[in-house]
């Protein structure tokens, strides 16, 4: 069974971007357009991996990785965000929010895949 990732974007071009990218190598992914969506996503079924952006319009990145770390199921999910915040203390504020890496735009495709792939153990 295809691993399962939950990808949260609010730019409809990287969202399919980063979905095609994954589909590509095998993952069943779900697509949300903003956090807020993808937090209700989260407790309606179970991921192996999320990919988030730190701004989207109804709740950005560090509220939600606050909220998804709340839930018994995602204690252990890992969270890889990947944003436009290029600011050092976007990072840290990330990291302690409860993401397990924090990537910032552009990131190069032979990347993206092997940080996936890396937090799913593949």
């Amino acid at each position: 069974m295809a691993k399962k990732v939950l990808v949260t974007e609010d730019s409809p071009i990287v969202l399919n971007v980063h979905s095609t990218l994954l589909k590509s190598v095998g993952y069943d992914v779900v697509e949300a357009e903003d956090n807020l969506i993808a937090l209700e996503k989260a407790k309606a079924e179970d991921f192996d991996l999320i990919v988030l952006d730190i701004n989207t319009p109804k709740m950005d990145g560090y509220t939600f990785c606050k909220e998804i770390r709340a839930l018994p199921n995602y204690k252990d999910v890992p969270i890889l965000v990947i944003t436009t915040e290029s600011d050092p203390e976007d990072k840290v504020r990330g990291l302690e929010a409860g993401a397990d890496l924090f990537l910032v735009k552009p990131v190069k495709t032979e990347d993206f895949i092997a940080y996936a792939n890396k937090l799913l153990g593949a």
